[in-house]
């Protein structure tokens, strides 16, 4: 996977104050972690969000600040409601030699005989994953194959997933994630525990979010 950079300076303009920075094209931020005191910091807003646009929730950033990198991955974005620009990050910095436990988005791909020959209806009951491992392992996304829902009925458990030896899987290797039902079961199992995605979360988190003003969040 190509480093993905972002460059930043260090800013003092805090509070109401920022929005003077955003009318001139920056993206005011925080960088905060475990091991690392918060760092108030500004980059360009319009390149700052191209590279937003293209990663996920578990894509490793790395922010350079007047020459000091951080590795870090995006923990919120703060949007405007009403032109829907973002006028807000927080980065979660890591240390590269710590183990994290985070989520990871899944990915459906492939064609499901169930679906196709059967007119089978397709129930997700998971959309992330909970995984444990180093920071430079972290998948931006976990692929799921739907080809082998071949019948109404089949399924995908945990188990079932293909993930590098270097990545566990925090998962109970039960949990189904997606299955093929018939169209009048749909609204049943779409009820079931399990049916409603969780919003990823990293366990590593440490420090205090600063409060800009920005009040809408994705």
């Amino acid at each position: 996977m190509e480093k993905i950079v972002l460059k930043a300076t260090k800013r003092d303009v805090t509070g109401k104050q920022v929005k003077a920075l955003r009318r001139a094209g920056e993206l005011p931020a925080v960088i905060y972690g475990r091991h690392v005191e918060p760092v108030a910091i500004s980059l360009n807003a319009h390149s700052t969000e191209l590279v937003i646009a293209k990663v996920t929730s578990s894509t490793l950033v790395t922010i350079d600040v007047e020459g000091q990198e951080y590795a870090a991955l995006v923990r919120e974005k703060q949007r405007n409601y009403i032109k829907g620009n973002i006028t807000h990050i927080d980065f979660l910095a890591l240390d590269l030699t710590e183990m994290i436990r985070t989520k990871v988005r899944l990915t459906f791909t492939g064609v499901s005989s169930a679906v196709k020959d059967y007119s089978a209806v397709l129930v997700h009951r998971m959309d992330a994953v909970e995984v444990e491992c180093l920071p430079s392992n972290l998948p931006e996304r976990v692929i799921v194959d739907i080809s082998s829902l071949k019948e109404i009925g089949n399924s995908i458990r945990i188990s079932d997933i293909p993930l590098p030896e270097n990545i566990t899987v925090l998962n109970d290797s039960d949990d189904i994630v997606i299955i093929a039902t018939a169209v009048k079961e749909e609204a049943a199992d779409a009820a079931l525990p399990g049916a409603e995605a969780a919003a990823p979360a990293i366990s590593v988190e440490r420090g205090k979010k600063e409060e800009e003003g920005a009040p809408a969040k994705k």
